[in-house]
Parts: C-alpha cells; structure tokens; sequence
C-alpha cells in the first residue's frame, strides 16, 4: 500500500509550507496537494520526482516507506517540534469585500474556491472554515472591515437562535447577522443587526445557500468605534427589546 499522501503531508509540513506554497513549487493547484494528502488520489509520476527531487528521497522511499514512522530519539524540543508539524491546521479561504459578488456564483466551485486567498489559525478544532469581510455599519460595535471567520454549518436545524451568522442568500449576497428560527414559519429565518437602527427581516430557506458559524472576529487594533454608557446601554436596550417582540411574534 503507497504512503505517498501520508509522506507528502509530512515532507511538507517539516518545511514549514501550506498545501498553496508546497502547489507552487509543484506547479500543480492546491486543491490537487489536499487530494494526495487526503488519499483522494495517488500523485502522478511527474509529481512524485518532484517531490523525491525536493527531499533527496529514492521513489521507492516516498512510496513505499513510512517516513512519519522515523520521528524516533531526539530532543525534548525536537519532538516538540515533530508534535507541532503533525498537528492538523485548517487552511481558511478568505473571501474580501472584492470577492463577495462573485462568491454568490463561485461558492460552489471549487476552482474559484481555490483561486482565494488562505491563512491559518492554530486555536481552531477541525472542521470547515472560511472568512469574510464585512462592511458597513449594521453589526456595531463590531466595525466595518472585521473578518468573521466562520465554521460551516451543514444544516439549517442547527443553528442556534440569537447566535451570529455570515449567511449568503441567493436575494441578499452575503450578511453577518444573527439568525432567529420563526417556529410558525418553518420555511423563514429572520436575521437581525446588533445595531438597533436596522430593522430585522426574513429570508426564505430555500434561497439560503450557505451558513457559517461565527466563531472568530478579526479586526484592527483600536478600529471600533467609541462608545460612552448611555450609548452602550441604549444599544442593549433597544436589541433586548427587538429580539423579546421577535420572540413573541414568533411563538
């Protein structure tokens, strides 16, 4: 049985590269290094003397041999570093304000998937992930130009109400907002603003082509805007007063 998908992970991620740098310098798109290392599929020929070339590795020894199964002996601080190499980081596509319309044609498509820009962060569990930027003024206190980054949620039914969304629809593009589950109207979802000045509205299920779970916010140092008490208060007032009527319209 080939360990080239085990290998290659491991050979890469000993130099330190993402699956986007280690394509580039295979010439190959990245989506083709996530299938070899997934075993989704078996490296071409070309590839696997690229890959042996870069290493200094026989083909028999990419092929055939365990490296991961070599990472005996050594320091504390080696196998330290051996334990961070291994561990399972989520690439994060990130889609810019620029990106937004041509996600809500592209979502689906791989390619145009691939063609965005990724990064990583460390503290995420496994699972899906992409990040949005956001504009405007609508989710204050968090300002215009956050990145939310989401975890994608598979199925309407488990979203939690009240909790915050980036949902991309096929009437409204894509909105950071939270979401409100209507229990007389099973095919509706209302989205809300945490500013006050936006008035909540519906949007159908069935034009809701993604969700993803807002479980990051990235933003500037010092870029949200400042508020005095009152403000603060009024704000959180006048949303408890708009999610109690929510709540009550749809009970």
């Amino acid at each position: 049985m080939s360990n080239a998908g085990k290998n290659l992970r491991y050979l890469r991620k000993l130099r330190g590269w993402t699956q986007e740098e280690f394509a580039n310098k295979l010439k190959i798109k990245r989506s083709l290094v996530g299938a070899y290392e997934e075993e989704r599929a078996e490296p071409r020929l070309e590839v696997v003397k690229q890959i042996c070339q870069i290493f200094k590795l026989s083909m028999e020894e990419f092929l055939l041999k365990d490296l991961t199964a070599a990472k005996t002996g050594g320091s504390y601080m080696e196998k330290r570093r051996q334990l961070k190499m291994e561990a399972t980081v989520a690439e994060i596509s990130f889609v810019p304000v620029k990106a937004a319309a041509g996600y809500l044609a592209g979502y689906a498509d791989p390619e145009f998937v691939d063609e965005l820009n990724t990064f990583t962060l460390p503290m995420l569990s496994p699972g899906q992930y992409r990040a949005f930027e956001i504009v405007g003024d609508s989710m204050l206190p968090t300002p215009s130009g956050s990145v939310i980054v989401g975890e994608k949620v598979e199925d309407l039914e488990d979203v939690k109400n009240s909790n915050t969304y980036v949902v991309l629809s096929k009437n409204e593009g894509v909105v950071y907002k939270r979401i409100m589950k209507n229990n007389r109207l099973k095919n509706k979802i209302t989205l809300i603003s945490d500013n006050p000045q936006y008035e909540p509205y519906n949007v159908s299920s069935e034009d809701v082509l993604e969700v993803w779970k807002a479980v990051y916010i990235l933003q500037k140092a010092n870029a949200g805007p400042r508020w005095d008490v009152n403000q603060l208060a009024g704000m959180v007032n006048n949303l408890q007063e708009q999610v109690t009527t929510l709540k009550k319209k749809l009970n």
